[in-house]
């Protein structure tokens, strides 16, 4: 089982910057994606950003040019480091992993940090 701990979020101001990092409880090496999903009030949660063990990365079209998914296996963490942020980000962001196992996606969350983007 593996455990992932988010932090870093916060309440900023329009065209302010976080970083989120999320630690892992065990390696990260293995894990075939890692990123992050957020859930604003009444909507689903969508993916925000993700990267695979080779390094590739996925951003929500919203997120391009603005936030940026990195990983460091030796430190067991993912980080998103979220750039020109606007009000329409202001959500509960959660810690993703994914592993694949015999075949088998399993899945591991965060238990979600909040981002507020408020003037």
């Amino acid at each position: 089982q593996v455990q992932l701990v988010e932090s870093g979020g916060g309440s900023v101001q329009p065209g302010g910057s976080l970083r989120l990092s999320c630690v892992a409880s065990g390696s990260i090496s293995n894990m075939y994606a890692m990123g992050w999903y957020r859930q604003a009030p009444g909507k689903q949660r969508e993916l925000v950003a993700s990267i695979t063990s080779a390094g590739n990365t996925n951003y929500a079209d919203s997120v391009k040019g603005r936030f940026t998914c990195s990983r460091d296996n030796a430190k067991n963490t993912v980080a998103l480091q979220m750039n020109s942020l606007q009000p329409e980000d202001t959500a509960v962001y959660f810690c993703h992993a994914r592993r694949l196992v015999s075949l088998v996606w399993y899945d591991f969350w965060g238990q979600g940090t909040q981002v507020t983007v408020s003037s």
